[in-house]
């Protein structure tokens, strides 16, 4: 199915406060982009994050992951159907060498658009001490 017009600007706001979020460590904005009950799945650097998204939301909260300026992403693909969409996102610079491949699930509910789910594959780079 053809992602329309409307849709895919609403879908792909929803994809900017994310990244906006990440990138300037505004947890206001990760609020607005994810449901309240959104979940994250994934793992880093041998340690897995299967947990509520309020769990990633503190973590950046007031710690931007864009440390140096070369925190970027790319949608790779957006597919929707109804009232269900997935994005691809590809993110590079994350605390300054870290990449991650993003599986966004994202549904529309009461005529709004929000990520239920975030699966992460960590593609390259250290992670920081956490």
């Amino acid at each position: 199915m053809t992602v329309t017009g409307s849709e895919q600007a609403q879908i792909t706001r929803a994809v900017d406060l994310y990244c906006e979020g990440m990138r300037t460590g505004e947890g206001s904005k990760l609020r607005e982009a994810f449901h309240p009950q959104a979940w994250m799945f994934g793992s880093l650097a041998g340690t897995r994050y299967d947990e509520p998204i309020d769990e990633l939301i503190k973590l950046v909260d007031g710690h931007p992951v864009d440390v140096d300026g070369s925190y970027h992403t790319r949608v790779v693909s957006l597919q929707q159907v109804g009232d269900a969409a997935l994005v691809v996102l590809e993110e590079q610079g994350f605390w300054g060498t870290v990449s991650f491949t993003d599986f966004l699930t994202l549904a529309q509910i009461d005529g709004r658009w929000s990520i239920v789910n975030k699966t992460f594959a960590h593609t390259g780079g250290e992670p920081p001490p956490m």
